[in-house]
C-alpha cells in the first residue's frame, strides 16, 4: 500500500500548522499541550474517505505530519517568549524563530532513530507508549469503517470557540474566570476557576491522577505556601486579596516549582539510564547490519544512521551562527553548541522514555527545558561572567532548541508506536514528521506576535503601567516566565534560592512517596513534575483541569457500571473503547475549538494597526462584561454535562449494538 501520496502530504502541512497555531494559545494560556494525533487521525480517515483510493497507512503519515505541528508549538511557546519578557527581543524575530523551531525540531527527529529500537519494539511490555497505541486503534477502527467521529469533533470545535468568543477576549458578555479572595488576619485565602472549556477537555484527556497531582501542585501554592509566607513576611501594599495573592506567587511562591522541576527532570535521568545505553547500542547495531548489506524488514527500516550523524551535524551549523549573533563571541558560541548537542541527546531520550510511560500530552517537556536552562546559565556565566546582558538570552535560546528536539523526539516516537501498530515504514514516517516541523515552524513566529499584540504574552520585567493597561489580562506563559525568570537570575542576581532550595526539598519528598508507593504495589503514584507543574500554574488553571479529571472519573464510573450489569466482558470493553474515543474526540473538539478562537480574536489588533478608527476591541458589546462571571459558570456546567453525556451515549449504544 501507498504511504507517502500527494494527497496526505497536503493534508498533513495543513493540519500540521492548524494544529501548531491552536497548541501555542493552549500553551501559552494552560502551561501544557495536548497530542494532535488522534483528532488529526479522525479529520483524516474522514476526508480521505472521499477519495476512492485511500488507505491505513496513508492517514498515519498524515497524523504524522500533523502531530509535528503540536510538539513544534509546545516547545516554541516553552521558551521563545522568554526573550521577549526579558526584554532581549521587543517583537518576535521571524528568521530566528524559524530557524529555532525548524533545526530544533529536526534534531529531535534525527535524535530519537536510534531510541525507535529500544524503546518502541524491544521494550514493548514496560513502555506502553499509551497515545500511540490510541492513535493506532483509532487508525484501524477508521479501516473497518466506524462513522461519525468527525461529528464529534466539529460540534465540540463550536461549543469551545463559541464560548471563548463571548469571554472577555470577544464579546464580553461574561469573565473568563472566577476568582473569590479575603484577607484573614495578616494573611490571605485565594480560590479560584477558570471558565475555559479547553482546561475541562486537557483534564478529562490527562485523567483524575495527573489532575490531582496538578492540582495539589496548586493547593500547594496557593493555599500552604501564599499564606504562610503572607503570614511572615506581610502582603504586598494595596490592591485586592486576589491581587495581592497573585502577586506574591508571580514573585516569591512559584520559584518553588524550579526547584522541584530541576530535581524531577535529573530524577528522569537517573531512572532511564538503561534504556539510554541500550538505544544507543541498537542504533549502532543496526548500522553495522546495513553496512554489511543484512537485509532489513520494510517495517523495521529507519532514516539510515549516517545520514543521522550527517543531518546532525549540518542542523548545528546555523544554530552556531544564531549563538554567534547573540554573544558576539566565536569561543562561548562553541561551547553554547556543544551544550545545545550533549543536552538535546539527553533530553530527548528522557522525552522519548517519559512518552512512552505517560504519554505526549502529560510529557514534562518544561522539566526538562529548565533543568537545561539552569545548568547552561551556570556553565555560560563561568565563560561571560555576572551582570553580562547577553547571557540570559543565550540560556534560553539553548533551551529553546533542546526542547524543540526533546518535544519532536517524544512525539516521533508516539508516531513510530502508532506506526508499529500498523504496519508502516519507519522511515517514511521519520520524514514526513521532519515535513510537519518545517511547515509549523513557519507559521510559529506570526502567530506568537499576533498573541502578543493582543492578550501580551507573559508579563515583561521592564512592563509598565502603560503595558499592564493595554494588556489587563495577558496569556500566563508560565514556563516561558518561568525560564526568563532563572536565567536572569543567574546571572544578575537576584533569584530567590531559597525558594528554589525548598522546591528541591519538596521534590525529593514526593519522589521519595513515590518509590514507596511503588514499593508496596499501588496503583496510584506520584510523578513529581506533574506537581511541579501544578505549582507553577495559576491556581484557576489546575481547578478547572481538576474538574475535567473529575468528568473522566464519573464517566470510568460508568463503564464499570457496566461491567456489573452482565454484560460479556468482549461486550464491556467494546463498549468501554467506543466510550472512551468519543469522549476523547470531544475533549479535543473542545480544545482545538477554543484554541483556534482565541487566535481569530487577535486579529482585530492587528486590523487597528492599520485602521486605528476600528479600535482593538471593536468586537467587544461592553466595556465590562456586565454580570461579572456567572453566566460563563453557567455555559461551563452545560459543558460539563455534555461533555459526560457524549460518553454515556456513545457507552450505551455499543452495548446495545453487541
Amino acid at each position: 500500500m501507498p504511504e507517502i501520496t500527494f494527497k496526505a502530504i497536503v493534508l498533513g502541512v495543513i493540519l500540521a500548522v492548524v494544529l501548531a497555531a491552536a497548541n501555542a494559545y493552549l500553551g501559552l494560556f494552560a502551561g501544557m499541550t495536548v497530542s494532535a494525533s488522534i483528532p488529526a487521525a479522525v479529520i483524516s480517515m474522514t476526508l480521505f474517505s472521499f477519495f476512492r483510493r485511500s488507505n491505513i497507512l496513508e492517514n498515519n503519515i498524515v497524523q504524522t505530519a500533523a502531530s509535528a505541528g503540536e510538539a513544534v508549538a509546545a516547545a516554541a511557546v516553552f521558551t521563545i517568549p522568554g526573550l521577549v519578557i526579558l526584554g532581549f527581543w521587543k517583537d518576535y524575530d521571524y528568521v530566528q524563530t524559524l530557524l529555532i523551531c525548524a533545526l530544533g525540531g529536526t534534531i529531535g527527529v534525527l535524535f530519537s532513530v536510534p531510541l525507535r529500537r529500544a524503546l518502541v519494539v524491544q521494550s514493548e511490555k514496560e513502555i506502553k507508549f499509551p497515545e500511540g497505541i490510541a492513535t493506532g486503534e483509532v487508525l484501524k477502527a477508521g479501516q473497518r469503517g466506524e462513522k461519525g467521529n468527525l461529528s464529534v469533533i466539529v460540534a465540540a470545535g463550536l461549543t469551545g470557540g463559541i464560548l471563548k468568543l463571548c469571554q472577555e477576549a470577544g464579546l464580553k458578555l461574561w469573565s473568563s474566570a472566577l476568582e473569590l479572595g479575603g484577607r484573614v488576619g495578616g494573611s490571605v485565602a485565594y480560590l479560584g476557576m477558570d471558565l475555559s472549556p479547553a482546561l475541562l477537555g486537557v483534564g478529562f484527556i490527562v485523567g483524575l491522577r495527573i489532575a490531582v497531582l496538578v492540582f495539589l501542585g496548586g493547593a500547594l501554592s496557593w493555599w500552604i505556601a501564599i499564606p504562610l509566607y503572607a503570614a511572615l513576611h506581610g502582603l504586598p501594599d494595596g490592591g485586592t486579596a486576589v491581587a495581592s495573592a497573585t502577586s506574591l506567587w508571580r514573585d516569591q511562591i512559584r520559584f518553588l516549582g524550579v526547584g522541584a522541576m530541576c530535581v524531577g527532570g535529573f530524577w528522569a535521568l537517573i531512572q532511564m539510564r538503561h534504556q539510554l545505553l541500550t538505544g544507543v547500542r541498537s542504533g549502532l547495531q543496526a548500522f553495522r547490519d546495513e553496512k554489511a548489506g543484512s537485509a532489513v524488514d520494510r517495517t523495521d527500516r529507519d532514516i539510515p544512521m549516517v545520514w543521522v550523524l550527517v543531518f546532525s551535524a549540518l542542523s548545528v551549523i546555523p544554530l552556531f551562527f544564531v549563538y554567534r549573533l547573540v554573544v558576539e563571541s566565536t569561543a562561548v558560541s562553541l561551547v553554547m553548541a556543544v551544550i545545545m548537542l550533549v543536552a538535546g541527546f539527553l533530553f530527548s531520550a528522557v522525552a522519548g522514555y517519559m512518552a512512552g510511560l505517560v504519554g505526549s500530552s502529560n510529557n514534562p517537556i518544561s522539566g526538562v527545558t529548565i533543568s537545561t536552562i539552569l545548568f547552561a546559565s551556570l556553565v555560560l556565566l563561568l565563560f561571560m561572567g555576572h551582570g553580562n546582558p547577553s547571557g540570559p538570552a543565550a540560556a534560553i535560546l539553548i533551551g529553546a532548541v533542546v526542547c524543540c528536539a526533546a518535544s519532536i523526539s517524544g512525539d516521533n516516537l508516539q508516531d513510530l508506536k502508532a506506526g508499529y501498530i500498523v504496519g508502516a515504514t519507519p522511515w517514511k514516517q521519520e520524514f514526513m514528521l521532519i515535513v510537519g516541523v518545517l511547515s509549523s515552524a513557519f507559521v510559529i513566529a506570526p502567530i506568537l506576535q499576533l498573541l502578543n499584540l493582543k492578550y501580551g504574552v507573559g508579563v515583561p520585567m521592564d512592563a509598565d503601567a502603560a503595558w499592564m493597561a493595554a494588556h489587563p489580562t495577558p496569556l500566563p506563559a508560565p514556563q516561558a516566565t518561568l525560564m526568563a525568570s532563572v536565567s536572569k537570575g543567574v546571572f544578575m542576581g537576584g533569584l530567590p534560592w531559597t525558594m528554589v532550595a525548598i522546591g528541591a526539598c519538596i521534590a525529593v519528598a514526593i519522589i521519595s512517596l513515590d518509590l514507596y508507593l511503588k514499593a508496596r504495589g499501588s496503583a496510584f503514584r506520584t510523578p513529581v513534575l506533574a506537581v511541579a507543574v501544578g505549582i507553577y500554574l495559576p491556581f484557576r488553571l489546575s481547578t478547572t483541569i481538576l474538574v475535567g479529571g473529575l468528568v473522566a472519573y464519573a464517566v470510568s464510573r460508568a463503564a464499570e457500571a457496566l461491567g456489573k450489569s452482565g454484560l460479556e466482558d468482549a461486550t464491556r470493553k467494546t463498549a468501554e473503547a467506543a466510550g472512551e474515543k468519543r469522549g476523547l474526540l470531544f475533549a479535543s473538539g473542545l480544545i482545538t475549538g477554543e484554541a483556534l478562537m482565541g487566535i481569530l480574536l487577535a486579529v482585530p489588533i492587528t486590523l487597528a494597526s492599520f485602521y486605528p478608527s476600528l479600535g482593538g476591541d471593536f468586537l467587544a458589546l461592553f466595556r465590562e462584561p456586565p454580570l461579572g462571571a456567572w453566566p460563563g459558570v453557567i455555559a461551563q456546567a452545560c459543558v460539563i454535562a455534555a461533555l459526560y453525556s457524549v460518553v454515556a451515549l456513545a457507552l450505551r449504544r455499543a452495548s446495545r449494538e453487541r
